[in-house]
């Protein structure tokens, strides 16, 4: 019910924004009350988003196994489940990370279940609103450990939204077949051919390199991370050319693939080289 990747993907980036600004002097209970209250919340949405995609879902493949559609569980106890998790990681956000940082959670709560959710079924721009919603995880974290929107979150922030969108479109082509079936409207379906989606997966790509060698300078790192970043980003740019190029699936799953190793590469390498002198004596 909890969508453990998306969920991972959540706390892990929110980390990364708690220990990226400057918290490492900070009690690990605020680092705790982040992984855990970014948890909570990401788990009441993601139960909330199947509450309301159940018929969807069953018509999917891919989910049709789900704990909802396949009947292991009714809509009201996941919905209990989503309230109640959904207020308990708010309340322990505004208890240890501020209210700041609370805010922002529930603001990523309410956005994912009740706009992002909905729009799937009326416009392709839901793909850009995930974005920006799975952005905010790494403000949550900063603002836990600075009480403010610093100019390092916001990097972050820009990286996460940049890294979603060929993430999310090459998803969606692969299961483009399934999106048909449940009705979401997402860009490949109305664009069969590939160019409009293989471009802005290109265009993304591309523009991803940049935005990580800002946070060099924002996150004060040494020498190791805009290098690694350099190397990431030009092969995830090399897999998009491909893509565009090609049009197919294999390309589509490689870039997919290598999204998943891409994102955890780089926020290790941007924690390691910018925190290092902090975190040893």
């Amino acid at each position: 019910m909890s969508k453990l990747r998306l969920t991972g993907l959540v706390v892990v980036t929110a980390g990364t924004g708690y220990l990226l600004a400057g918290a490492g002097d900070k009690s690990g209970l605020a680092l705790l009350a982040v992984v855990l209250g970014t948890a909570l919340l990401s788990g009441g949405a993601a139960a909330l988003n199947q509450v309301f995609e159940i018929a969807a879902d069953a018509r999917m493949p891919r989910t049709a196994n789900r704990p909802l559609p396949a009947g292991r569980i009714t809509a009201a106890h996941a919905l209990a489940f989503g309230v109640f998790t959904g207020v308990a990681g708010f309340l322990l956000l505004l208890a240890l990370g501020g209210s700041l940082a609370a805010g922002l959670g529930a603001l990523t709560y309410v956005v994912y279940a009740f706009v992002y959710t909905p729009l799937k079924k009326v416009t392709t721009l839901c793909t850009p609103v995930g974005a920006a919603v799975g952005a905010i995880p790494p403000v949550i974290g900063w603002t836990a450990a600075t009480g403010r929107i610093e100019a390092g979150a916001i990097v972050l922030a820009a990286i996460l939204f940049t890294w979603q969108i060929p993430h999310f479109l090459a998803i969606a082509w692969l299961y483009r077949d399934d999106y048909a079936l449940s009705g979401f409207k997402m860009l490949p379906l109305d664009d069969p051919g590939g160019r409009t989606t293989f471009a802005m997966v290109l265009l993304y790509s591309l523009a991803l390199l940049p935005v990580t060698l800002v946070a060099a300078a924002v996150c004060f790192t040494g020498w190791l991370y805009p290098v690694g970043a350099i190397l990431l980003g030009a092969g995830f740019a090399w897999l998009a050319v491909r893509l565009h190029r090609e049009r197919t699936r294999a390309a589509a799953r490689a870039l997919f693939l290598s999204s998943l190793a891409y994102l955890p590469l780089l926020l290790l390498l941007l924690i390691f080289d910018s925190t290092l002198g902090v975190l040893l004596p």
